[in-house]
């Protein structure tokens, strides 16, 4: 689904996959209700555009909500823009969650974002809203990203909202007190700048009583030399994304565990499973998700 950026155009298929509406679906609310219009290119190829994509998502919206897709064909799109403001107060749905959060980030609409997600924390609790919620709103600015519909200003938006966020609530918490509390260093290695995983990863540290260092993105090797020598950490945690190929991950970890003998090294990423990288070294552990990851630090403050 590559496109030019600056045309920002989708075929019918695209608006399902970035929607999560079959597109049996949105050709009967364009046949039979007339509620969406595809454009045409000079050659007569349909496509929509980015204000489609809101249109359609603010339709499903309203259409899970409990309006008949007959009574939404008789608004103006300014009426349902107005009414899915309102829903959007309490949406509760996964679907309507990631629409919710998507209509946010394309107006660059910061007062809504802070009302949903802070609706959702209420209700769930903050780890299931980063797992549940945060997670798969993530992967689907990856498609977006990847489709052209957002420009970097738009990803850059929400993510910082995201790491707000995240960084908050790691100020605020109030930990558990563990028997054996250990101290972390988290960081990413060079050319590492996805930091979304590793600030909830020190945040799950800091609840479950642990003490951290966060050293944040693109860490050179040599400064986690000097950091241990000063700090003395028994963990270090990392997340790979696999840009430099599953060997140069392998080299990576390899290098981490020998310069590193007797410090716990946990590391986390989406494609660790894909990747097929075993854990051949006696101080490592792939982390899959986190509720083993929270086995890990449950563990951890159980143990001298």
């Amino acid at each position: 689904m590559q496109k030019d950026r600056t045309q920002g155009r989708f075929s019918m298929k695209d608006l399902e996959q970035l929607t999560g509406i079959k597109a049996h679906t949105l050709r009967v609310w364009e046949q039979r209700y007339a509620i969406i219009e595809p454009k045409r290119t000079q050659t007569n190829i349909r496509y929509f555009d980015e204000n489609d994509l809101k249109h359609i998502l603010n339709i499903a919206m309203l259409n899970n909500n409990g309006m008949k897709i007959s009574k939404i064909a008789e608004l103006t799109k300014q009426q349902i823009n107005e009414r899915v403001l309102s829903v959007t107060e309490s949406v509760e749905g996964d679907s309507d969650l990631l629409n919710a959060l998507t209509i946010t980030m394309l107006d660059l609409d910061e007062e809504r974002f802070e009302k949903i997600l802070s609706n959702v924390i209420i209700k769930l609790g903050f780890t299931r809203t980063v797992t549940d919620v945060v997670y798969p709103f993530m992967f689907r600015i990856g498609v977006l990203w990847q489709t052209g519909t957002i420009v970097p200003a738009q990803e850059h938006f929400i993510s910082n909202l995201i790491r707000h966020k995240l960084i908050s609530a790691s100020d605020n918490l109030l930990s558990k007190k563990v028997d054996y509390p250990k101290r972390f260093v988290l960081f990413l290695p060079e050319g590492e700048l996805h930091e979304i995983g590793l600030l909830f990863a020190n945040y799950m540290v800091k609840v479950n009583g642990h003490k951290s260092i966060y050293l944040g993105q693109t860490v050179p090797f040599d400064d986690l030399k000097i950091i241990s020598d000063v700090y003395k950490p028994q963990c270090f945690f990392t997340v790979l994304t696999f840009e430099t190929g599953i060997e140069g991950v392998r080299a990576y970890v390899d290098k981490l565990s020998s310069t590193f003998p007797k410090t716990m090294i946990m590391i986390s990423g989406a494609r660790l499973e894909e990747s097929k990288v075993q854990s051949e070294w006696d101080n490592v552990f792939f982390v899959k998700d986190t509720d083993e990851f929270v086995e890990h630090l449950t563990r951890l403050g159980e143990t001298a």
